[in-house]
């Protein structure tokens, strides 16, 4: 009882902070998502490479922060793209910090590096290109997106716990985990997709309703995805959680890493068909 209080008011100071930091400043947006992106970066560093290499996880991590902020200026304020290499700096001490290892044992532990740049920094860094409808902030079509996967998610669990868990329910992924069920994915799916038609109609995701409706069903499979993904690396490296810094809910990358997935693929088909 007292675990489910926990998790609840967690869970409703981590909406608040998010619809806040999605909708009211530009300048608060940079300095939430810096923040969320570091520290997932670091969960994920910590996951893969514990205690080795503290260089490069460090520089990992500030090529990673550096990357959204140099994005972030130049969509917020205007800032010459030719600056975006300033963020090359880190990114070429990474291998050349590698000389200075005493040993070269473990050094194909390297490729975490990278890899945690590619997963999660990335895909957060290319986030400011969406918050602007011209010269305006405009947090509400992300926030739209963030719903969407919301929703998906209390939806997967709703039709999952309800159906999926009976002796004869098909498992969606249970090697990998053992508890999603496919009643939970389409479950998460229809909840999505249905979020999508509401927004429709709040004006919230201003296009027409078949894009809507596109929009919520990619964002439901790619949230199962990006679930999924971020479950094969924890069972691979031995983890239950990414981390413990959102009580009751685990680590920052175990919340957003759907996201991770969902947002850009969201993104893509939007303008692929000119929606943004």
């Amino acid at each position: 009882m007292r675990n489910l209080l926990i998790r609840t008011l967690t869970g409703i100071v981590f909406l608040a902070v998010m619809v806040f930091g999605l909708i009211w400043d530009r300048g608060i947006f940079a300095c939430l998502f810096v923040t969320i992106l570091v520290v997932a970066l670091h969960e994920f560093y910590n996951m893969a490479l514990g205690k080795r290499m503290k260089m490069q996880q460090l520089l990992g991590e500030v090529a990673g922060g550096a990357a959204f902020l140099l994005v972030a200026w130049h969509c917020f304020y205007g800032l010459d793209l030719r600056w975006l290499a300033l963020d090359l700096i880190p990114l070429l001490l990474i291998p050349v910090s590698c000389l200075l290892m005493p040993s070269r044992e473990g050094f194909g532990d390297l490729g975490y590096i990278f890899t945690g740049l590619v997963y999660i920094a990335l895909p957060i860094s290319l986030a400011p290109f969406i918050m602007m409808d011209g010269e305006v902030f405009d947090g509400w079509l992300m926030l739209s997106l963030f719903i969407m996967i919301w929703c998906g998610d209390v939806g997967a669990y709703c039709v999952g716990t309800a159906f999926g868990q009976k002796p004869d329910s098909r498992k969606l992924a249970p090697s990998i985990s053992p508890k999603k069920s496919w009643w939970g994915f389409w479950g998460g799916i229809v909840f999505c997709a249905a979020a999508a038609v509401g927004l429709h109609y709040l004006t919230w995701l201003p296009f027409e309703l078949v894009h809507c409706i596109a929009i919520g069903v990619i964002i439901g499979v790619c949230s199962v995805c990006g679930d999924l993904f971020e479950s094969m690396w924890k069972r691979h490296f031995g983890f239950k959680d990414s981390g413990k810094c959102i009580l009751g809910h685990g680590g920052m990358l175990d919340r957003f890493d759907s996201s991770l997935a969902a947002i850009p693929a969201a993104c893509v088909y939007m303008i692929i068909f000119g929606l943004i």
